[in-house]
C-alpha cells in the first residue's frame, strides 16, 4: 500500500501537486501566445496594451458574477465555502472600473472600452464559467480560481513592469495590474483555506484539477484571440 494513500491529507497534497504542474504548463504555454511573446520581446505598442485592456474588461466584470452564481449553487454542506465565495465576489465586483481608468490613462475612451465585445476566447471562457457555476455544489471551480488568482499574483506584477517600462507609462496606467499583483496574494491564502475545506476525497481533487486545466486553456484562448478581433 502506498504510504501517502493512508494519510488523511493525501488527496489534498496530491491535488496541490497536480495544480502546480497545471500552472507550470499554463505559464509555459502563455509564452507562445503572440501578444505575450511580443511583450517579453520588448516589441509592444500602446495599441497592444489597449487591446489587452479592452478584451479583459468583460471577463473582469463577469468574474464576480460567476463567483456569486457558484455561491448560490453551494448547499448547506459547504456553508463556509459559500461565505468565502460571497466575500470574494464582493471584493472584486468593482475591479473593472480600475481597468477602465487604465484604458483612459493610455489614450482610450471610456465609451470604447465599455462597448467592446467579447472575443471568441472570452465567450468560451464565460460560457464555461457560468455552466460550471450553475451545477450543484460546484467545488471544482476552485481550480478556475487557482488559475485566475494565480495570474493576478504571479503574472500581473511582472507584466505591469514590462508594460510600464516599454511604453513609458505613469503608475495610474497600470494600476489594475499592480493592485492585483499585491491583493491576489491574499486571495491565494483564502484559496488554500478553501482547499482544506473542500478536498475531502480524491474525486473532489480530480474535479478541481480538471477545472484548472479547462480554464487555463480557455484563458490562453482568450489572449490568443486578441490579435484576431
Amino acid at each position: 500500500m502506498n504510504a501517502e494513500a493512508g494519510r488523511p491529507d493525501a488527496p489534498l497534497a496530491r491535488t496541490h501537486r497536480q495544480l502546480a504542474q497545471v500552472w507550470i504548463d499554463f505559464e509555459s504555454a502563455l509564452m507562445t501566445v503572440p501578444l505575450v511573446s511580443r511583450l517579453h520581446a520588448g516589441k509592444w505598442r500602446v495599441e497592444d496594451y489597449q487591446a489587452l485592456l479592452r478584451n479583459l474588461r468583460q471577463q473582469v466584470i463577469e468574474g464576480s458574477r460567476w463567483i456569486a452564481r457558484a455561491s448560490s449553487s453551494l448547499t448547506p454542506a459547504h456553508e463556509d465555502l459559500r461565505s468565502m465565495f460571497l466575500h470574494h465576489a464582493q471584493e472584486e465586483h468593482r475591479d473593472f472600473r480600475m481597468l477602465e481608468d487604465c484604458y483612459v490613462a493610455v489614450g482610450g475612451s471610456r465609451k470604447e472600452i465599455q462597448n467592446a465585445p467579447k472575443n471568441v476566447g472570452s465567450e468560451a471562457l464565460s460560457a464555461f464559467m457560468y455552466h460550471a457555476a450553475s451545477k450543484p455544489d460546484p467545488v471544482g471551480l476552485l481550480g478556475a480560481m487557482f488559475i485566475i488568482e494565480g495570474l493576478g499574483n504571479r503574472i500581473a506584477g511582472p507584466w505591469s513592469e514590462l508594460i510600464q517600462k516599454q511604453l513609458d507609462l505613469p503608475d495610474e496606467a497600470v494600476r489594475f495590474f499592480k493592485y492585483h499583483s499585491v491583493n491576489d496574494s491574499h486571495h491565494l491564502e483564502e484559496f488554500d483555506e478553501a482547499m482544506e475545506m473542500a478536498v475531502t476525497s480524491e474525486e473532489v481533487g480530480t474535479d478541481i484539477v480538471r477545472h484548472a486545466k479547462i480554464v487555463a486553456r480557455l484563458y490562453r484562448l482568450q489572449l490568443e484571440e486578441i490579435d484576431n478581433v
